[in-house]
């Protein structure tokens, strides 16, 4: 079990000031902080283009909206989950466009119980982000070596005329015999033929 606590940052999104103190006392600060709040689809959009949220949550209508548009276009943005809380009655038909467009969705009126169930699947798909985040980065960071030893290769072939072989033994060699990253190599060969 890890000792780590994650901290969530939450953006409520609601034009009642009932649903934002029920919710802030859902949200606890050792686990989610800092807590923002908007009260109009606008005022959302500037807050997001100010900071990002690993939440949104919209509790719809709003005074310029359902809630539906800001919700979508939340859920396109890679890292931040979204939470649309909609009328019982309008729910079945939000629905299959909220699943469509990656937008978790709840009917109200909500209890305690269910919200705290939704803000921990919330925090599973967070999670789940975090990891795919940490993939793509690691992904990006090796194209980005092996686009370096490619072009240090090109060099040491155009440059000391060795073929493709002996180029790439040549960069690997030296870096586990100085015990350094191929990367490493690679710079230092760019910079002394480049």
């Amino acid at each position: 079990m890890s000792l780590e606590v994650r901290i969530y940052s939450v953006l409520l999104v609601s034009s009642s000031s009932g649903f934002c103190d029920t919710m802030r006392s859902l949200l606890p600060e050792n686990r989610y902080s800092p807590v923002s709040v908007a009260t109009s689809v606008s005022s959302a959009k500037r807050f997001l283009a100010e900071r990002s949220f690993d939440f949104v949550i919209i509790n719809s209508p709003l005074t310029d909206g359902n809630g539906m548009r800001l919700a979508m276009d939340v859920a396109e943005e890679k890292n931040i989950i979204p939470l649309l809380l909609v009328k019982s009655e309008d729910y079945p038909d939000m629905l299959d466009r909220a699943i469509r467009n990656g937008v978790y969705t709840l009917a109200k009126p909500l209890s305690r119980g269910t919200a705290g169930v939704a803000l921990a699947w919330m925090a599973a798909s967070r999670e789940r982000l975090r990891v795919s985040e940490t993939k793509e980065l690691t992904f990006e960071e090796k194209m980005s070596e092996i686009r370096l030893v490619n072009r240090a290769k090109l060099l040491l072939i155009s440059e000391l005329s060795m073929t493709e072989p002996e180029a790439h033994r040549y960069i690997e060699k030296h870096a586990m015999d100085r015990c350094v990253a191929k990367k490493q190599i690679a710079e230092e060969i760019i910079r002394t033929y480049s």
